[in-house]
């Protein structure tokens, strides 16, 4: 099964949500302030009150219940899950319009049904309780583009049985959002970089009508890199912008581009420019003076479009998730996905050297099996009068994404185990180089 993969148009088809107030105490209990739109939902308050968590009160909040060197949580099927969804639309303001499926429409629900079982053990569904406990005191950073902020938004539905976070941003562009934990004393940002390097849209239109982009392939974004350095958890990804028209620069000169069409440029493909943006991202991470979090690596979550690309009528209409025999990884998504383990390898073993720590979230094989799981047209504001392309880019919510918050938490759970390990082979490998 040939899919075909391509990041959706952003500012030309969709309009900016306004920004509205921030509302009062939800609870006596809260005691906090909480914004109602993100810009997200214009629900009534009565629907923001955390789901009661005593389903969560009996379980131990530091059990650890994977032995990742037994078990790949990566490599397994989607099974039945009756219990799921775990948070509605209706309890989560932190859901974008254009994931809200069941706000605009989407005619099946049995999307939301399943969860990912590994081949070789039992992956537990996420426990907000113990991600709580686990993260206190702690930062995490999404670092990417709007999939890794769809991620983000996942996992702030899937805490709000505990707890909801207030609103903690330093500026009021979208893009850049901070939010705090504050009876776990936990951080949890985003920052926009879909090319993780410097870029510039130079050409709104370009050769494809979705914009010629100017990229810096030697320059880290200093949106994020400049950010990053106090954070104990950094999430990186991205993937979807690359398939746009790019022309790339090093040195400060034109090495090349990806299907701008422009005289005497090469064309390098976007490949090209991914495995740069990659190399130079880790590089600024490895740079880092302070720098002591883990570095996860979210690996690329394929798209699904069919009978057309995403301009010719391509869509994501299918019911069910694939099995495993039914597809298989190919053309560009393998080769986008391999250019990030690769990197990554380099990176790892590099920032080993400097005691600094990477662990690998390969949610590209779980996602490829899931093309039941994207808005398609069920994505957008029903009443606005503008034309939008069908989305089989993005995650419905909640959805199939809400599995990228079990592997995160599978991860945590036996971090400290590895991060001791880690150490000591740290130390032993600099005490070797000294002798």
């Amino acid at each position: 099964m040939k899919l075909q993969s391509t990041e959706l148009p952003s500012t030309k088809t969709h309009k900016s949500t306004p920004k509205v107030a921030i509302v009062a105490a939800l609870t006596l209990l809260l005691l906090a302030v909480i914004p109602i739109c993100y810009p997200l939902l214009r629900y009534p308050v009565r629907f923001l009150s955390p789901i009661p968590t005593k389903t969560y009160s009996q379980l131990n909040p530091l059990n650890v219940s994977i032995d990742e060197k037994h078990c790949d949580i990566f490599t397994g099927e989607w099974v039945p899950d009756r219990n799921a969804p775990y948070y509605t639309n209706k309890t989560c303001w932190a859901i974008h319009e254009h994931q809200n499926c069941i706000k605009y429409g989407k005619p099946d629900t049995g999307y939301m049904k399943w969860r990912w079982k590994p081949d070789d053990c039992d992956l537990p569904i996420f426990n907000p309780a113990q991600f709580l406990e686990i993260v206190r005191d702690k930062s995490l950073a999404f670092v990417g583009d709007s999939v890794g902020r769809n991620q983000m938004q996942s996992l702030i539905c899937l805490l709000s049985r505990v707890e909801y976070p207030i609103d903690e941003s330093y500026t009021a562009d979208e893009h850049f959002k901070r939010w705090k934990y504050t009876s776990y004393n936990f951080t949890l940002a985003f920052f926009w970089t879909p090319h993780l390097v410097r870029s510039k849209e130079s050409d709104s239109d370009g050769p494809t009508a979705t914009g010629l982009f100017t990229l810096y392939l030697d320059e880290p974004d200093p949106e994020w890199v400049t950010r990053i350095q106090d954070f104990d958890y950094v999430i990186l990804s991205a993937g979807h912008w690359f398939f746009r028209s790019q022309v790339f620069y090093q040195n400060n000169q034109i090495v090349g581009c990806h299907y701008c069409l422009l005289p005497n440029v090469t064309d390098l493909t976007m490949y090209y420019g991914y495995r740069q943006a990659f190399r130079t991202a880790f590089k600024a991470i490895n740079s880092l003076k302070n720098y002591k979090g883990i570095t996860f690596l979210r690996t690329f979550a394929p798209s699904h479009f069919e009978n057309g690309l995403w301009n010719q009528g391509g869509n994501c209409l299918r019911r069910r998730p694939f099995h495993s025999n039914e597809t298989s990884l190919e053309g560009a998504n393998l080769e986008l996905y391999m250019i990030q383990l690769e990197e990554y390898r380099g990176a790892e073993e590099e920032g080993r050297k400097k005691g600094l720590r990477y662990r690998l979230m390969d949610t590209t094989q779980a996602m490829l099996l899931r093309p039941d799981g994207h808005p398609s047209k069920y994505g957008h504001w029903a009443h606005e009068n503008v034309t939008l392309y069908n989305d089989c880019v993005h995650w419905c919510l909640p959805g199939p994404i809400d599995s990228w918050s079990d592997f995160l938490l599978a991860m945590l759970k036996t971090e400290g185990r590895r991060s001791y390990e880690e150490k000591l082979q740290f130390l032993s490998d600099r005490k070797m180089r000294f002798r």
